[in-house]
């Protein structure tokens, strides 16, 4: 039971980001150059949220719940700072890779690595709030047994697919914010994650927490899809298969054979 328990679990919370990965990065080296350097980026804002957190734990001399909300709104911030510092190096790598291509135009274009980079912070957050719960499923122990909720490692499962999601979502309506230099775009995606870590907060009157993200996960991808060019008629004409010509056809027919002088 454990054991399912475990593979069930990973497979709802990290399943989704694998899937990706492997269908639309891994075949491609440049691409997953830039889903390392998102990693890294995320990792990095992970450690200065550490320092941060053990600073102010010194320098208050207390460490208590009271804390908590205030320590995980400024990790929020620091991830943010860190996506626009990605978003700044991918900036200078596309224009280098640019200058050295034959045609002038660089390999990668802005919404992909938009898209990767999200994709990148979203898997490597979901590791790493998800691997010591999925440990602690392995066993031994009865969930629930003393009283609590029995929907713990599910509901944990869920929460992490929608994280994995929505910062898949946020860094491509981030990096085309900064793009166009719209600030209102750059702050409903800080306003956005900001929310979605408070409501963790409700946490375990998990219908107070999980039905409001799961919403705001479907309303971010639909966002994040208009974004990138998306459209419904793109959806219908995905759906039915039908290829466009790619060009016009000759019709030679109309063609005269000049007479033999």
């Amino acid at each position: 039971m454990a054991a399912a328990v475990l593979l069930g679990c990973a497979a709802i919370a990290l399943g989704p980001a694998a899937a990706l990965v492997l269908l639309t990065v891994a075949a491609e080296p440049l691409l997953l150059i830039v889903l390392l350097a998102g990693a890294f980026f995320w990792l990095l804002s992970l450690l200065a949220a550490s320092l941060l957190w053990s600073v102010w734990v010194q320098l208050s001399g207390r460490e208590d719940a009271a804390l908590l909300p205030l320590g995980a709104a400024a990790a929020v911030l620091l991830q943010e700072l860190c996506r626009f510092a990605c978003f700044k190096m991918l900036k200078k790598a596309d224009a280098g890779l640019a200058t050295l291509s034959k045609d002038g135009r660089s390999p990668l274009s802005l919404r992909r690595t938009a898209y990767v980079s999200g994709l990148s912070f979203g898997t490597i957050s979901g590791l790493f709030s998800i691997t010591n719960t999925l440990a602690d499923s392995a066993g031994p122990g009865t969930v629930g047994i003393h009283g609590d909720s029995p929907y713990f490692f599910i509901t944990s499962a869920f929460l992490t697919m929608a994280l994995v999601l929505l910062h898949t979502f946020w860094g491509i309506i981030f990096f085309d914010a900064c793009e166009r230099r719209r600030a209102g775009g750059l702050g409903l995606v800080v306003g956005s994650h900001l929310l979605t870590s408070g409501l963790t907060f409700l946490n375990p009157w998990y219908e107070a927490s999980l039905g409001p993200i799961l919403i705001l996960t479907l309303c971010t991808g639909l966002w994040a899809f208009s974004t990138a060019g998306g459209s419904f008629h793109n959806i219908l004409k995905c759906l039915s298969c039908k290829q466009e010509p790619e060009g016009q056809a000759v019709l030679y027919s109309a063609l005269q054979v000049p007479p033999e002088g």
